[in-house]
């Protein structure tokens, strides 16, 4: 099967400081990848690079069979990478519809053909989105309203209405009740297969209930990949990471 995205000896450094160094990853389409890692391993930074807010030194970064190394974050948001940051970036005095219209854009794509929400109107498609993240009964009242969960809720569906194929989530739990972290990965497990999904997470019960595959970062490398399982037996992971409790107690 080809990499749907695909990092290759991708490298950047702060002042000196190698963020991200040498990192090889393939995530294949429709694949719900988690990145984890210790503070300070480079997994913000490695979804910065992806979608272009942080340019490579070195290295390619290959999405779609398209070098978008060399790409400004609004040429690769237009091919199809949506991000999603640690802190919502949502129009709070417009309501969730506004903030729908503004974010949808006149393409068939992801939109169209993979979610397969009616197109009937393009006020209808928008709100089969909102329905399908929860905020139906919240369509027409301003975005200022909604809680912290649906406003990530919110962000969620209007990369999907700007026609997101690969989606990154930079700790989409952070700050969620149970009940809205449990929601959060139903959302998650909902989109995959139909979307390819990279999430950075430090929840690790989040980790274990949506992770198909688990990536594991130290010191901007890749030092393990693995199912839940295999990660958690992993001794280089145990090591720099999980210790004795294991991924369910870190």
């Amino acid at each position: 099967m080809t990499a749907h995205l695909n990092l290759v000896d991708v490298g950047v450094s702060f002042n000196g400081f190698k963020a991200v160094n040498g990192l090889t990853l393939s995530v294949n389409q429709g694949e719900l990848r988690c990145l984890i890692g210790p503070n300070g391993a480079g997994k913000t930074t490695a979804l910065d690079l992806i979608c272009g807010k942080t340019a490579a030194m070195s290295g390619s970064i290959i999405y779609r069979g398209q070098d978008i190394t060399a790409l400004e974050d609004y040429q690769i948001a237009r091919v199809g990478v949506g991000r999603k940051f640690q802190i919502p970036s949502v129009f709070k005095q417009l309501t969730v519809r506004e903030n729908l219209e503004v974010a949808y854009c006149k393409h068939t794509g992801v939109f169209s053909n993979l979610m397969q929400w009616s197109r009937s109107s393009d006020s209808g498609g928008l709100a089969h989105l909102a329905e399908f993240v929860g905020l139906a009964d919240h369509f027409d009242e301003p975005a200022d309203h909604l809680s912290h969960g649906q406003t990530q809720w919110l962000e969620i569906a209007l990369l999907l209405a700007q026609d997101a194929d690969l989606i990154l989530l930079d700790e989409p739990t952070a700050g969620m009740t149970a009940q809205e972290t449990h929601k959060t990965a139903d959302i998650c497990q909902r989109l995959k297969g139909k979307h390819t999904i990279i999430v950075v997470e430090h929840d690790m019960g989040f980790v274990k209930e949506i992770g198909d595959i688990i990536s594991v970062m130290h010191q901007g490398r890749l030092l393990a990949e693995g199912t839940v399982a295999e990660i958690e037996a992993d001794p280089k992971v145990r090591q720099v990471y999980l210790g004795s409790a294991g991924i369910s107690g870190a």
